[in-house]
């Protein structure tokens, strides 16, 4: 590989963003500063940043409150009664859905564990769960405490598919070995779309299929998928689906979340369910009956009004996926990933340093995260970076997540990051 950086120049990538055919959002955004400067912020996959309408979409439910107080449910601009109902559009866009396939609502961990109830129902000897090794965390207290409720032991009957030995990626093949091996005994497989600490995007049809082959169900986490790669969960064959919306969807801090639920569970009366007032059918919900009627859509799964305030800002950060296509993003997250990935490389080469790349090198295998593993000195490569302005993520015991977000990241940030890293392993 050559070690020539010349297109690491800051003219060679302001040109590149010039002349590139999805123009950069970053406009649309707050960017953190440093020492006077914009920092380089490629922490999009753990926060996204402020879209600068956030402001004043609070403001207006703030004024309508203040005009209507109670009567703003039926008064307000846009009606708080019906407020989820702004999210199915974009929503289903974003993940492939039917409009009556997802809901916005409650955090991404409370969902889970809703769609669990729905979802792992383990009866006889079909009980056991597969996820992959090093899942989120608070996925595997989710799952554990699951198995737990229900009578089971988590070391037992969960099963958890790790990358081979030498290897920091997972083949679906494995997953599917680990799925055929379980057999009868399998009740769910539920595994993060992209991973959290790699960054591998899964095949999410084969792992669906697999696990579909035994009669087990079949969930993902999306919180590190969502507004980051194209999906399709309904041509997939997903059965369920959750994630949150701080991260690629720019929606704040403690966001509302999403929830996905396949057509073919929604009107089927004999999957358990926990129930509330705001899945019940909303023609009939201010009669204040006793007897649940389901919406027949995914709100059945809902239980509360909305958080009107939390999600004036999740309205403002979709809006920005419907006027710039996901299959588009995806596209330029391809450039701006490639051009970093390869930035990168050569200065491991050419330094013969300690860091090494454990995202799949494959672009279809992965989102626009790279993971990269600084091996004895990882902790102190990222303070220099902290400390040189670039913000990025640090995971124990030796990884640096950063992922250029297609919205608001260019070249130009990935050009003063390569230089400060050249400058920071020298």
């Amino acid at each position: 590989m050559s070690n020539d950086l010349s297109q690491y120049e800051l003219s060679a990538a302001r040109k590149m963003d010039a002349e590139d055919p999805i123009p950069s959002r970053r406009d649309d955004f707050h960017i953190p500063m440093h020492q006077g400067n914009e920092a380089i912020y490629f922490t999009g996959n753990s926060l996204g940043l402020q879209p600068k309408g956030a402001r004043e979409a609070l403001e207006t439910e703030l004024d309508d409150w203040a005009r209507f107080g109670v009567e703003g449910h039926f008064q307000a601009k846009y009606p708080w009664v019906s407020y989820h109902e702004r999210f199915q559009q974009g929503l289903m866009h974003l993940v492939g859905a039917k409009e009556t396939e997802v809901v916005a609502m409650n955090a991404l961990t409370v969902n889970l564990h809703l769609l669990l109830v729905s979802f792992y129902r383990p009866e006889g000897n079909r009980k056991k769960v597969i996820c992959e090794a090093k899942a989120f965390p608070s996925d595997q207290y989710a799952l554990a405490s699951q198995v737990r409720f229900h009578g089971g032991v988590p070391e037992e009957d969960i099963i958890e598919v790790a990358p081979k030995q030498g290897s920091h990626i997972i083949e679906e093949a494995d997953i599917e070995a680990a799925i055929s091996a379980c057999g009868d005994e399998l009740a769910l497989v539920m595994i993060g779309g992209v991973q959290y600490f790699t960054g591998q995007w899964m095949d999410m049809e084969r792992i669906a299929r697999a696990a579909h082959n035994v009669g087990a169900m079949c969930g993902f986490d999306l919180a590190h998928a969502v507004g980051n790669v194209p999906m399709r969960l309904h041509d997939w064959n997903i059965d369920f689906a959750c994630w949150c919306s701080y991260k690629y969807l720019n929606s704040g801090p403690g966001a509302v979340a999403g929830a996905f639920v396949h057509e073919r569970h929604i009107s089927d009366p004999t999957i358990p369910r926990f129930e509330g007032w705001w899945g019940h059918d909303a023609k009939r919900r201010f009669l204040m009956e006793p007897r649940f009627v389901s919406m027949d859509t995914a709100e059945a799964w809902q239980l509360s009004n909305a958080p009107v305030m939390n999600m004036a800002i999740h309205a403002v950060a979709l809006q920005q996926f419907t006027t710039a296509d996901i299959n588009e993003l995806r596209e330029k997250s391809l450039r701006l990933t490639s051009y970093l990935e390869k930035g990168v490389m050569q200065i491991a080469e050419y330094s013969g340093s300690f860091i090494e790349i454990i995202t799949p090198s494959d672009p279809n295998r992965r989102g626009c995260q790279l993971s990269l593993v600084a091996h004895d000195h990882g902790k102190q490569l990222f303070e220099d970076l902290t400390e040189a302005g670039v913000i990025v993520d640090w995971r124990e015991p030796n990884v640096i997540r950063m992922a250029p977000v297609p919205l608001y990241n260019t070249f130009e940030d990935i050009a003063r990051f390569i230089q400060v890293l050249k400058k920071s392993i020298r």
